[in-house]
């Protein structure tokens, strides 16, 4: 490996830690809806160069979590209910599609995947690494769609729905829900081949947190 070879990999390394790692705090809410990013903060905070955190920025905002908003400035996109209930409405919409046609085409081979996805999630719940488990539970439903656009803009919508369930998750009432049931309820009829019951439970699941955040957002 020459040094042009060397230096380009490792830059593409710094651009790719900083990348998940702002994406991360964003979905989390580290960095808040709507916060000025300044690349000299972030570059001390993540202990990289300038460049990694600008390239990993430019990166985000075609992932809609970051918004460009001068020439050189970027802001974390900002949160607002008419923008979470578009989100809401798209996600419900393609996620249905998505859902139906994974369950039409259900073998094995995706029953298995998504037995396992379950089980994890189950299994680890509560702790650091739910999330990511999360994601590959509703996911894994829709993994059988053999449809790869339509399951990339599902991944899409997941993510940028994930700020907003951070927000509505501080609520009493949002806790007082028994998500592990919702999630079962789902499982269990994607496993018998129920689809119009699946279909019906996963967008109940979406719009009871919708409720909740809906009202949240309104009261600001």
């Amino acid at each position: 490996m020459n040094m042009i070879d060397g230096t380009g990999g490792r830059e593409a390394s710094a651009t790719r830690a900083a990348y998940l790692s702002l994406r991360k705090m964003i979905l989390v809410g580290e960095l808040p809806a709507g916060e000025k990013l300044k690349i000299e903060q972030l570059r001390k905070m993540l202990d990289v160069g300038a460049s990694p955190v600008r390239e990993a920025l430019s990166l985000l905002t075609s992932d809609m979590l970051v918004e460009r908003i001068d020439q050189r400035g970027f802001r974390a996109a900002p949160a607002s209910l008419a923008n979470f209930e578009e989100i809401l409405t798209l996600r419900c919409t393609l996620e249905d599609m998505a859902l139906r046609q994974s369950i039409a085409r259900a073998n094995a081979d995706w029953e298995e995947r998504l037995v396992l996805a379950h089980h994890r999630m189950k299994r680890i719940a509560g702790s650091d690494a739910f999330e990511d488990a999360h994601k590959s539970f509703h996911m894994a439903l829709l993994s059988n769609a053999a449809s790869p656009m339509l399951e990339r803009y599902c991944s899409q919508l997941y993510d940028l729905n994930i700020r907003y369930r951070y927000l509505a998750a501080g609520s009493e009432t949002y806790q007082s829900r028994d998500v592990q049931a919702e999630h079962e309820e789902i499982f269990d009829a994607a496993v018998r081949g129920d689809v119009d019951k699946a279909a019906m439970s996963l967008l109940s699941h979406y719009r009871l947190t919708g409720e909740y955040l809906s009202k949240q957002l309104g009261a600001l």
